[in-house]
């Protein structure tokens, strides 16, 4: 096996360097891999096998659904973290995602039992801990996106065709269209700050009711 490159992994995870047992012991240790691109390193709903630290590449983060489709939930590059992985040994569960790189890719995988000796220090697991913020921010986005995709097509459709000045409340729309108010409002504040309507209590005044007719028709698309 080549020499493990400490060098290049310390400057990507600076805090590798207070970790017990440090890299410079662990070196023959230490699994070191060189894969290309389109290769799978996990499968969802299988036992993780070790955290990887990325050197080169990158790893993209799936779910599969039951369709046969799946849904990129993020991107692992050199210097972060892989917040599936992370989950999956500290709950000692199967891993809820897959991952496969995008490219030629370098990467270290630390053994479970070595990831949570190297969770003990506290740098490093900040950087952990941080990880889980940053990817919940992430996946609190993508969880919007998926779920407003289609809704604030079918919410500027129930708002064409009423005139100019609607006179109804925002959980009445949202009862229309099967949702919650909370969502609704949400949508509207953003038609709003598009200049397409203006809010008021109890009443939706339209401003451009050519732009909600383009969201609605971007859909048939």
């Amino acid at each position: 096996m080549a020499a493990l490159p400490i060098d290049q992994i310390l400057a990507l995870y600076p805090s590798l360097e207070q970790v017990q047992p440090a890299l410079d012991q662990l070196e023959q240790s230490l699994a070191f891999f060189q894969v290309p691109a389109e290769t799978v390193l996990f499968s969802e709903n299988a036992a993780c096998q070790g955290f990887p630290l990325v050197l080169r590449g990158e790893i993209k983060v799936s779910r599969n659904s039951g369709d046969g489709r799946s849904l990129e939930l993020y991107r692992v590059v050199p210097g972060e973290l892989c917040l599936v992985s992370s989950a999956s040994l500290f709950r000692a569960q199967p891993l809820s995602a897959f991952g496969v790189t995008t490219k030629v890719s370098d990467f270290l995988l630390i053994k479970p039992d070595l990831f949570k000796r190297w969770i003990e220090t506290p740098a490093f697991r900040n950087d952990v801990l941080g990880l889980f913020a940053e990817r919940m921010a992430d996946l609190t986005g993508l969880i919007d996106a998926v779920a407003f995709h289609k809704l604030d097509r079918r919410l500027a459709a129930a708002l064409l065709g009423r005139g100019q000045q609607l006179n109804l409340t925002h959980q009445a729309l949202a009862d229309e269209l099967g949702t919650v108010r909370e969502i609704v409002t949400r949508l509207l504040r953003r038609f709003e700050r598009e200049g397409w309507v203006t809010l008021g209590r109890e009443q939706i005044q339209i401003v451009n009711s050519a732009a909600l007719r383009a969201l609605v028709s971007s859909n048939l698309n």
